[in-house]
């Protein structure tokens, strides 16, 4: 019941925000958001480095995420915003790695969580405001893929799941679910589709299905952080759903792959 009720009230205030929000405060709220994810990932990783440069990604998430954040169309002139977000992750946090004197023998496991965790906390951060800034339609979009396919999965898991997908990392989750939640992920995109388009863009609802699997791969992924620690749960911020990170792990490699497809398969495909 808590989780139908937190979906009830939270569907309703992010689409409003998607809809309502000017893009500088959209890209403010989401980027609270993950930062509130920041924390639960130096929770979860606080076993396995130091927890004083972990606390580093409270103001490297915000700096690399407004370095990407305005990227024009096409994807090459974001070259100089790429570039900085790149030199942040190598340069400023081998820099960071020593000013804050981590002991020799745990500076390469610190240096490898501050490096995936920048731009696995940054990325859906920017990719959101710019997906915002481009269309709000297409962040309803991305959003349909990633929640009926996520329902899809998690119901058709639970009634007809037979054959475990990762059982040490998600015992729950089957390769029937997964089947499930890419069929209603593809559908979604179609009848978005003829909503919005008048006609079914078939690039477009193959992205639909690519985001899909992305999403699939980012719940997995976040998995393996609350393995790891040896939690069920990133955090309780969610009633019914866990923490930042349970909720939004799907979006974070979901909303990179949406933005990134996008742009390759040319505006042609999904503009009215």
């Amino acid at each position: 019941m808590k989780r139908v009720l937190t979906a009830a009230v939270g569907a309703p205030l992010a689409l409003a925000a998607v809809f309502w929000l000017p893009g500088e405060w959209f890209f403010l709220l989401v980027l609270a958001l993950f930062l509130g994810g920041a924390v639960e990932l130096v929770r979860l990783s606080r076993h396995l480095a130091p927890v004083r440069p972990l606390w580093s990604l409270l103001i490297l998430v915000p700096a690399t995420a407004a370095a990407m954040g305005p990227w024009p169309l096409p994807l090459a002139e974001g070259y100089q915003a790429l570039l900085a977000a790149a030199a942040v992750i190598s340069v400023g946090l081998g820099a960071l790695v020593l000013a804050t004197r981590t002991p020799i023998d745990q500076a390469p496991v610190t240096l490898g969580v501050l490096a995936y965790a920048v731009p696995y906390l940054s990325l859906p951060v920017a990719s959101l405001y710019n997906l915002q800034r481009i269309d709000p339609w297409l962040v309803l979009a991305l959003l349909a893929i990633v929640w009926l396919g996520d329902t899809a999965a998690f119901y058709c898991g639970s009634r007809w799941g037979r054959h475990k997908m990762a059982p040490v990392v998600s015992p729950n989750k089957s390769w029937e679910g997964a089947v499930a939640g890419l069929i209603v992920a593809v559908l979604v995109t179609a009848i978005w589709c003829w909503w919005r388009l008048d006609r079914v863009s078939w690039p477009l609802v193959a992205l639909g299905g690519v985001t899909a699997v992305a999403a699939q791969t980012g719940d997995l992924v976040e998995s393996l952080f609350k393995r790891a620690a040896g939690v069920k749960d990133s955090g309780h911020l969610f009633p019914g759903h866990g923490g930042v990170l349970d909720r939004m792990d799907a979006l974070m490699f979901a909303a990179p792959v949406w933005l990134l497809g996008l742009w390759l398969i040319g505006s042609e495909a999904w503009l009215p």
